[in-house]
């Protein structure tokens, strides 16, 4: 059975269960401030658990793509050197949501893989909750009497807490889980040793393969247990691993999920895979972090320097570094892959195959400007160890400085040390690592509270903000916050006309009113896993009343001016420059919009005023708003409306339109009511972000009103300053006319002075010991000292030339020494340079052969130039 029938038949098996079979959730999660990435096939299904969102279908099936490469799940560092750690994974699963529980999940459990995938019962061990004496929790009986049913009491082995009760955080849902282990190891092993005493023993072919999850308690933040209102299911089987268990391989990697892949890198590597170690693991690595990266790209995850964005990048590298140091590959050919990984799952994740091409140019970007880094680490290292402090040693801080500053990895610092028979201070490296460690870590302290209920009437709220900016609200539930820059409050109305940050709009502030006349402020409005949460910095004197929720108005109105004018922009883009545009992200505030969107190439000047046209012509006609605010997702599509790439949409959705012919697009944001309350639009600037993707920065309404009347301003004082009120454009061309000639005729007048100099200095040369010596001191800049000392050095055999100069009242040296001169004495100009500037109270470096240095006390220059005499000669 191959990979895709593998999986078709595990959603085939559950529909005929009843179970819905829904598609898999973006691998990059939004709206849930505790992750980056989904890293549990539960993770989409988590409002339901929560009891935040109402609940459909009781029985869902899905294959869905997860992340663990940070926190609590993380395998990255197992990756490629074991058979069965990987990065981006797929978790079959199926659920229940108050529905069946323990016996049902079980009985099908075993039924398919015994009876439908054809899994020996013998090779099969489950274990079972054992308790927990912390949380007063027996032995999951009821479980083990299942199982009775199906499996021999000798295979059914109890677990500990940490092995058999799951937990979706630090609190929240979790219950007690039975994992089902499968033993794929030779009959001789199988008799020398029973699996039952390998299970949970991270044995590489005795593997758990399947997950029950039985979720009856929610975790408190005092760590205590309250029994859910209903019992839920939630299984999870690794995809990969299933695949090797049917296929009859003894690695993940040996099943066609990931086999045709590593012939495509063999090949271009000119390897054989399967002959040598190291080569093998990089080939894995490789493999494995292709698929991260182009799903999370293909969801909307560009690669950059912060969150989610740096994860990627850094996968990306650590990719392309493994091919780079043991596939001697040094140019870009990850990206060659992404065809490779398109054939393989792009049928059962449609949208690989609809960014195929953004993904590649994305990933062939990243990795020619890493490889290009690792050149630039490459070039440091080798100048470092010409200078180095102390030979034989890397230090710590340099080492550091390359991981940090030019994203070298500290291991290819050490393979590149190990060939010049060189160590990295390694306990320096962890120390500064672990610093930067410890400031990230205490910025990011976050202690949340749990929610406390103030009323029963209501569980879930009301957004009213389409139509109202002031409404009578009751605070449902809250929680206090605490952070190392402060504390703060965060409450659930039954009902809010704030919007709450989503979709690239940020959220709604204003006040809280009270009916005493108390004011609270609502500094912020967020959403996180499906609640409206409002920020607040205290809690009202009485939390049962009745408030007036009022939103900021004049943000709220300039924030949908510029939410409406991305429609506009994006509908304008469409038109001018291609259908193929697709929105890659937005940021929207009261004082600009950003947008993000597929293309590949600059916009020229004449497209951007073609665009803007566009846009204001739709102000002028002051088209109204078409507000949908409940369209089948099928019909919005026939209608023509846009989806956010990288979003998962529920069966309802609202829609957006400014006239459907010019622009309809799926939204949930605020907006304008007609266009012309817009103004006007003016983009302020257009750039790359990544491969494939230009972003646009414009403004509207009062803050482009106020744009284009700074510019006017600036144009009359151009006109002022050049004498010049008719044309402006001719008085500064004049004036950088005449600029131009009293530049050449200054750099004719430097020549002469250096010529000057230089004949000075000629004559102060003394021959030393079989070299020519020069020390002085001189008025001159950095620049034309340096191409002094170079003349110099072309004119005379043999020199030592140490020039001390002031320049607006700053010290600066400059050191050069004759090549073969440097070579038979051992002088090293870099390692001179720095201590002789601690003499003018500064510091420099350079090459063996030339150095500089500057520094604050130009008194200190007299003692430099006796220092080098004492010291070196």
């Amino acid at each position: 059975m191959n990979s895709k029938q593998v999986r078709q038949t595990f959603l085939d098996f559950f529909q005929s269960k009843q179970h819905q079979i829904v598609a898999s959730a973006p691998l990059v999660i939004k709206n849930d401030p505790t992750l980056m990435f989904t890293n549990a096939g539960m993770n989409q299904f988590k409002d339901l658990f929560l009891g935040n969102s109402p609940i459909k279908y009781s029985r869902i099936v899905d294959s869905q793509k997860c992340l663990r490469v940070s926190g609590k799940h993380n395998d990255l560092e197992e990756v490629g050197h074991d058979t069965y750690h990987h990065t981006m994974f797929e978790m079959l699963g199926n659920w229940s949501f108050g529905d069946y529980f323990k016996k049902d999940a079980i009985g099908w459990a075993w039924e398919l893989l015994t009876k439908v995938y054809g899994v020996e019962q013998e090779d099969l061990y489950v274990t079972v909750f054992g308790g927990d004496q912390e949380d007063g929790l027996d032995k999951d009986m009821e479980a083990f009497d299942f199982w009775k049913a199906f499996v021999p009491e000798n295979r059914i082995l109890f677990g500990s807490k940490k092995d058999n009760f799951w937990e979706m955080g630090d609190t929240g849902p979790c219950g007690p889980c039975s994992e089902i282990h499968a033993d794929i190891r030779s009959k001789e092993e199988k008799l020398a040793i029973p699996g039952r005493d390998l299970v949970n023993e991270s044995h590489p072919q005795v593997i758990e393969i399947w997950n029950l999850v039985f979720i009856e308690f929610n975790r408190m933040s005092n760590g205590s247990l309250q029994q859910l209102p209903a019992k839920h299911v939630d299984t999870g089987m690794g995809f990969e691993r299933l695949c090797m268990v049917l296929q009859k391989t003894q690695s993940n990697y040996d099943t066609d999920v990931f086999q045709p892949i590593i012939s495509v890198i063999a090949k271009h590597a000119g390897l054989e895979y399967g002959l040598e170690l190291k080569a093998d693991i990089a080939m894995r690595v490789i493999a494995d972090h292709l698929r991260a990266v182009a799903f999370a790209i293909a969801d909307g995850q560009l690669p950059s320097n912060n969150k989610a964005g740096y994860v990627i990048r850094r996968i990306l590298r650590r990719a392309v570094r493994y091919g780079f140091t043991f596939l001697g590959i040094r140019e870009a050919f990850i990206f060659k892959l992404v065809d490779v990984l398109v054939n393989q799952m792009g049928d059962a994740f449609p949208e690989l195959k609809s960014q195929q091409e953004l993904v590649s140019r994305v990933i062939a970007e990243e990795e020619g400007n890493f490889l290009r880094t690792l050149a630039t680490g490459i070039q440091k290292f080798h100048h470092y160890l010409l200078s180095a402090p102390k030979q034989g040693i890397i230090e710590g801080q340099f080492a550091f400085e390359l991981f940090d500053t030019y994203g070298f990895p500290v291991d290819l610092t050490q393979l590149m040390a190990r060939e010049e028979g060189w160590e990295v201070d390694m306990e320096g490296f962890l120390a500064r690592l672990n610093e930067q460690k410890e400031r990230s870590r205490a910025a990011a302290i976050k202690d949340t509270d749990d929610w406390v209920s103030v009323s029963s009437e209501a569980d879930e709220t009301l957004f009213t903000g389409y139509d109202l900016l002031e409404d009578q609200v009751e605070i449902i539930k809250y929680r206090k916050v605490t952070t190392p820059k402060k504390n703060f409050f965060q409450a659930v109305f039954n009902r809010t006309p704030f919007y709450a940050e989503s979709g690239g709009q940020l959220g709604d502030c204003g006040v809280l009113i009270s009916e005493e006349g108390e004011q609270i402020i609502v500094e912020d409005t967020q959403k996180e896993n499906n609640l409206i949460v409002h920020v607040i910095s205290k809690l009202p004197s009485d939390i049962t009343g009745t408030f007036v929720a009022r939103v900021d108005k004049i943000k709220r109105s300039a924030t949908a001016s510029n939410h409406s004018a991305t429609h506009l922009l994006h509908a304008a883009l469409r038109q001018v420059v291609g259908n193929h545009v697709e929105q890659k992200g937005s940021l929207l505030d009261q004082n600009r919009l950003r947008f993000d969107f597929s293309h590949f190439s600059k916009l020229t000047d004449e497209e951007i005023i073609q665009i803007e046209e566009i846009v204001n012509s739709r102000i002028r006609e002051n088209i109204s708003l078409t507000d949908m605010r409940t369209v089948n997702i099928e019909k919005a599509r026939e209608m023509g409306a846009i989806a956010l790439f990288g979003e998962k949409y529920g069966d309802e959705v609202r829609v957006i339109a400014f006239n459907p012919e010019f622009s309809i697009e799926l939204c949930g944001g605020t907006h304008v009511q007609a266009t012309g309350q817009i103004g006007l639009v003016k983009i302020v600037s257009e750039s790359a972000i990544a491969a494939g993707v230009r972003r646009i920065e414009a403004i509207s309404g009062i803050a482009a009103l106020e744009f284009y009347n700074e510019q006017l301003r600036l144009v009359e004082e151009a006109k002022a300053m050049v004498k010049n009120p008719v044309d402006v454009i001719r008085g500064i061309q004049n004036l950088l006319d005449e600029n131009k000639k009293l530049q050449s005729e200054l750099d004719e007048l430097k020549k002469e002075k250096i010529a000057s100099l230089k004949s000075d200095l000629q004559k102060q040369i003394i021959s030393m010991d079989g070299y020519n010596f020069l020390s002085a001191i001189i008025e001159t800049d950095a620049n034309s000292a340096k191409d002094l000392v170079f003349a110099l050095r072309a004119e005379n055999e043999n020199l030592f030339a140490l020039i001390g100069y002031v320049y607006q009242s700053k010290p600066g040296l400059a050191l050069i020494i004759s090549e073969d001169l440097a070579t038979s004495k051992g002088w090293n100009a870099g390692q001179m340079i720095r201590e002789l500037a601690k003499d003018i109270q500064g510091g420099g470096g350079g090459q063996p052969f030339f150095a500089t240095a500057g520094g604050s006390k130009k008194e200190g220059l007299e003692a430099a130039l006796e220092k080098v005499k004492t010291l070196f000669l």
